[in-house]
């Protein structure tokens, strides 16, 4: 299986474990010009943006610890974009949260970081 479909076998099984969690999926792998969010979805109130995370070993890190400042930046920007294009009011509580599975452990950060 090659890195793209192992990824997206990854996103399905996040996507499922955030299902059983009461998350309402929105949208998968929206994507514009400023780049991708692989889930948006509500997670009661809140509109949540979801980075999904895979790492086979933690050899060169955990996956939790791939989403640098520059990937949330990205993240963010296009959270701006898809929020303009849906009409999000501007008091819609907004979450930023990371799913990371580490070989077959999945782990859920909520609030995994804030709006930069």
């Amino acid at each position: 299986m090659n890195t793209r479909a192992i990824g997206a076998d990854k996103e399905t099984t996040a996507c499922d474990y955030l299902i059983q969690n009461g998350v309402k999926i929105k949208e998968r792998n929206f994507r514009c010009r400023q780049g991708e969010i692989d889930i948006i979805g509500y997670d009661g109130q809140y509109l949540v943006f979801f980075e999904i995370k895979y790492r086979k070993t933690t050899s060169k890190g955990s996956a939790v610890e791939a989403v640098n400042y520059k990937k949330q930046h990205k993240i963010c920007r296009v959270s701006d974009y898809y929020r303009m294009i849906h009409h999000c009011p501007d008091n819609t509580p907004i979450r930023f949260d990371v799913v990371a599975i580490d070989d077959n452990e999945i782990m859920w950060y909520k609030d995994a970081f804030y709006y930069c």
